[in-house]
């Protein structure tokens, strides 16, 4: 900003002036005996020129930031890592019965862990490859710092959301999950946040460390911290140990795809032969009530879940501009 402001702002605001005199003129001349008018006229026109600026800025960036990323996002490899993925969870879970509940509560999971890990490690290469080619182009005053972070978070969106919605949508009704649109809208909805989400971990770490190297083994640590908490392999998770879950994206998302797949767990208990209750617990203490207690009741409310969501996709974006800055 304070570039854009010593080198881009004084040429280009005149450049604009002298293009729209019959405009330039009017501001100038309006209410000249006052001066507190004259003012807020400039800074009003200072600002519009600075929006104009920013905006086309952005319009260049974004443009070369599609065409640059379209290639790296649909790589054959990449593609070819998504199909096999989608093809062996399909046919490792092919038309799975809802009452097997670890069967379906494993696949679940795995597709938490494998849109998990993947946006965050392709994410976390794009600042430092292009850390070069930023500060030159920063040095040089070219565009302000916000403009092409808005261009590369706006550009990369649609194209790290095609390869998920590929994936669900083979996955999802080979392995036979709900039978329902809108459950399958759902579960579309939640992965494609998860996905934009682990996406936004990946920038920061990037935009934070800005080493290839370092940064991917911190993506690799925070990820296997997020999967260990994730409440699939352990429930009773040391109290040292616990907090880390509530800052977990795999936890609220596995979360999310139980319930919308067996919503509170009362029609699974119900199958069998659980429905009966005394206060929060089961009287039938079975290893099948048991396990339903445990891993389908609503260990907490789907719209925190989908809060903390909210809020982890915009921190993360944040905690990564304001890295930047830094850098």
């Amino acid at each position: 900003m304070a570039s854009y402001n010593a080198i881009l702002a004084p040429k280009l605001k005149s450049a604009c002036l002298e293009a729209t005199p019959k405009e330039s003129n009017l501001i100038k001349g309006h209410t000249g005996t006052n001066s507190s008018t004259r003012h807020l006229g400039r800074g009003r026109e200072d600002q519009r020129v600075g929006m104009t600026v920013w905006f086309n800025q952005f319009t260049v960036l974004l443009h070369r930031s599609l065409k640059e990323r379209r290639h790296e996002s649909f790589n054959t490899l990449r593609v070819f890592q998504v199909f096999v993925g989608a093809l062996l969870a399909g046919l490792m879970w092919w038309h799975s019965d809802f009452r097997d509940i670890q069967d379906r509560l494993g696949l679940l999971f795995f597709i938490s862990i494998f849109w998990g890990v993947l946006p965050a490690f392709n994410a976390v290469f794009a600042f430092p490859q292009e850390r070069a080619i930023l500060m030159k182009e920063q040095a040089s005053g070219m565009y302000s710092l916000s403009s092409y972070f808005m261009a590369r978070i706006v550009g990369e969106m649609p194209m790290e959301l095609a390869l998920p919605t590929i994936f669900i949508t083979m996955a999802y009704w080979m392995t036979g999950l709900k039978p329902d649109l809108g459950a399958f809208l759902l579960t579309l909805l939640i992965l494609l946040g998860y996905v934009l989400v682990s996406q936004g971990l990946g920038l920061a770490l990037g935009a934070a460390i800005m080493d290839a190297k370092q940064a991917s083994t911190m993506a690799n640590v925070t990820m296997l911290a997020f999967v260990l908490t994730g409440g699939f392999y352990v429930h009773k998770i040391p109290t040292c140990m616990a907090w880390i879950k509530y800052i977990s994206s795999t936890f609220y998302t596995y979360r999310l795809f139980i319930n919308v797949q067996y919503g509170n767990g009362e029609q699974i208990a119900k199958a069998f032969g659980c429905s009966g209750r005394n206060g929060n617990n089961y009287r039938d203490v079975g290893p099948d009530c048991k396990f339903i207690r445990e891993d389908l009741e609503g260990q907490i409310s789907p719209w925190v879940c989908v809060g903390a969501m909210v809020l982890m996709f915009v921190g993360y974006r944040v905690l990564a501009y304001l890295a930047l800055r830094r850098t």
